[in-house]
């Protein structure tokens, strides 16, 4: 079972700029059918709160997302604002949606504007479950709790929009959300600047012990890792931690 990250410098409410990156970078890394790929929170637009940043439903970016599962025959998840929500977006192979998570904690400290969501999601994937989650949302181990509870997925997704002064952050925050959900933990960032921010990259896979497993550093690039699940059932089996939420 592949993942394959893809780390951009997404220019700034842009779409078919990012779509031409999103597009080399998958053509350079070859992605095998059903892989995992997923792509940086709003990858097309940047972190904007402008109407230049927002679609409706069936609009080109999430058009292009659904195009894109079906060329590679991949599993693809990126991030779009759709409606007025900060959401990610989930294809099959085929095209089909087959999840749609809206961001439940928006980073209104930062100036985020999106309506928040009420409900976590999970998908299926390979053997795996997965559960997404966006940015801001990864300060809320109380949030990732509830899908633990739900559907203790083996995969939490976090596609973020992350910014380089709290880089130290988010590599503590992936680390401590894998080991307390006993998981992998994938953490999809940006890289590169926008009007108002740097970001450090460090798009990285965790494992269920807080381990790093790969990390894409802070260039634009794809990061491609592969998933151990029989040793994480294993350690599953052996420490029932979920037993007690």
């Amino acid at each position: 079972m592949k993942i394959l990250a893809v780390q951009l410098d997404i220019a700034w409410e842009e779409p078919q700029a990012n779509f031409a990156k999103v597009e080399k970078l998958l053509a350079d890394a070859k992605p095998e059918p059903n892989t995992l790929v997923v792509l940086p929170e709003m990858f097309a637009t940047g972190f904007s709160m402008s109407m230049e940043a927002t679609e409706p439903e069936g609009g080109p970016i999430a058009s292009f997302l659904q195009q894109l599962a079906q060329r590679w025959q991949v599993t693809l998840v990126g991030g779009v604002a759709i409606n007025g929500h900060n959401r990610a977006l989930v294809f099959a192979p085929n095209g089909t949606r087959i999840a749609d998570y809206t961001k439940i904690k928006p980073f209104a400290v930062g100036g985020e504007t999106y309506a928040p969501g009420k409900q976590q999601v999970v998908f299926s994937w390979a053997e795996l479950r997965v559960t997404p989650f966006i940015c801001y949302d990864l300060r809320f181990p109380e949030v990732w709790r509830v899908a633990a509870a739900a559907w203790r997925p083996e995969l939490y997704l976090d596609i973020a929009s992350w910014p380089s002064a709290r880089a130290h952050h988010w590599v503590r925050l992936l680390q401590a959300r894998a080991i307390e959900n006993q998981a992998y933990v994938l953490g999809v960032n940006r890289c590169g600047t926008d009007p108002y921010f740097s970001f450090p990259g460090r798009t990285m896979l965790v494992d269920w012990h807080g381990e790093i497993v790969a990390d894409a550093g802070s260039e634009e690039k794809t990061l491609l890792a592969s998933l151990d699940l029989p040793a994480l059932h294993e350690y599953r089996s052996q420490l029932r931690f979920l037993d007690d939420i």
